[in-house]
């Protein structure tokens, strides 16, 4: 799912120093010849050579004009030997980041490709913070805290009982970033997000390959980024609606769902969208139903089923026969697929969800690539 970036970290590499040293040997310039020669003190020739002194741009331009070796080239060489060093500090100090690490589900992270394959001994686990630490693009886990400290004075839980695992919430929220930042999207346009509702809802009928895509695009024309990412352990999300760069992302867990639940959940996201403040981060959580107590969320819920089923039509689910014809008819009459009909009588406890009629539902298994 990430991109790696190329590193360059040989698992040696050796001072500018010995380099020099061998030119020295080459042209039988001993270390008093070469400090009278730059108008150095031998001390200082000694400390470069010992790679204890830094190369400096004056130094690299004193090196080419005696040894007529490019400053470019000692320049480069004292760069590449301090990553080394500083990238050996770094790996020293992740033993101290561990207990930061373990906080993430790892193996679902490797499984969705976030960090490295490979079994989870101790020597493993600790190559995974660097890794860890680029995912998020943040330089240590104190700027994680910093960043997703801000993040969660933001949220707002659907569940709050259920959604505290602050590290696994966050990481699935940041593969929703990375997968919106891939999309190309218009300037956000409220209006011609409202505009497309028929459209999307329309596409209930359509064979589920098909959904995401076009579901993707309508969104992305309005200027809302759309990205279906599988849930991790310990977030109880299927869905957020929140704002990233200054445009709206709705992120869906709901891979292998049924229908009726699935599009629920979209247009519950896309009232956020619609009717929310944009600093909020609205995580949601399907199963929560009617039971959840804020006002936001409460008028998201009804503005789903009124997308889903139109308020003046809403009465005769409570007359509606309980069969297949019936409710069949009526999902013509509304142009909406039966399942999500199905759905809403099982909301209004009309049928239990063991219901013979559950088989009218539709089973969504939705791609994640959300770079198509």
């Amino acid at each position: 799912m990430t991109e790696s970036l190329p590193v360059y970290a040989p698992s040696e590499v050796s001072p500018p120093g010995e380099t020099l040293r061998d030119m020295m040997d080459e042209r039988a310039l001993s270390q008093a010849e070469l400090s009278r020669r730059m108008g150095r003190p031998p001390q200082a020739v000694n400390e470069i050579v010992a790679g204890k002194k830094e190369i400096t741009e004056d130094t690299a331009l004193e090196l080419e004009r005696v040894l007529q070796v490019p400053a470019h080239f000692w320049l480069a060489r004292e760069a590449r030997y301090r990553e080394h060093l500083a990238r050996q500090r770094a790996a020293e100090s992740h033993k101290a980041h561990l207990p930061w690490l373990r906080r993430f589900p790892l193996k679902s992270l490797q499984e969705a490709g976030v960090l490295p394959a490979g079994r989870l001994t101790a020597a493993f686990t600790e190559q995974l913070v660097e890794p860890l630490l680029r995912f998020f693009g943040v330089a240590s886990p104190e700027g994680w805290a910093a960043q997703y400290d801000q993040l969660q004075a933001q949220f707002r839980r659907a569940k709050p009982e259920k959604q505290t695992d602050v590290a696994a919430i966050t990481a699935w929220l940041r593969m929703g970033e990375l997968a919106a930042a891939r999309l190309q999207t218009a300037d956000y346009n409220a209006a011609m997000l409202e505009a497309a509702l028929p459209a999307m809802r329309a596409l209930s009928l359509q064979p589920p390959v098909s959904i995401r895509p076009e579901l993707t695009r309508l969104c992305a024309q309005a200027g809302a980024a759309l990205v279906f990412v599988p849930a991790l352990p310990g977030t109880h999300v299927t869905g957020v609606a929140r704002w990233v760069g200054g445009k709206p992302l709705i992120q869906l867990s709901l891979l292998g769902k049924w229908n009726d639940g699935f599009w629920f959940s979209f247009f519950h996201e896309i009232a956020h969208v619609l009717k929310h403040p944009t600093r909020a981060v609205f995580l949601d959580d399907a199963s929560s139903g009617d039971t959840v107590l804020s006002t936001e969320e409460q008028e998201a819920n009804r503005f789903a089923t009124d997308v889903l089923i139109p308020r003046a039509l809403q009465g005769e689910l409570q007359r509606l026969p309980l069969t297949h014809a019936g409710i069949e008819d009526f999902a013509r009459q509304l142009g909406l697929h039966p399942g999500i009909v199905v759905g809403q009588l099982q909301h209004r406890g009309r049928i239990g969800y063991g219901h013979a009629l559950t088989k009218l539902k539709a089973r969504y298994t939705l791609t994640c690539q959300n770079d198509a």
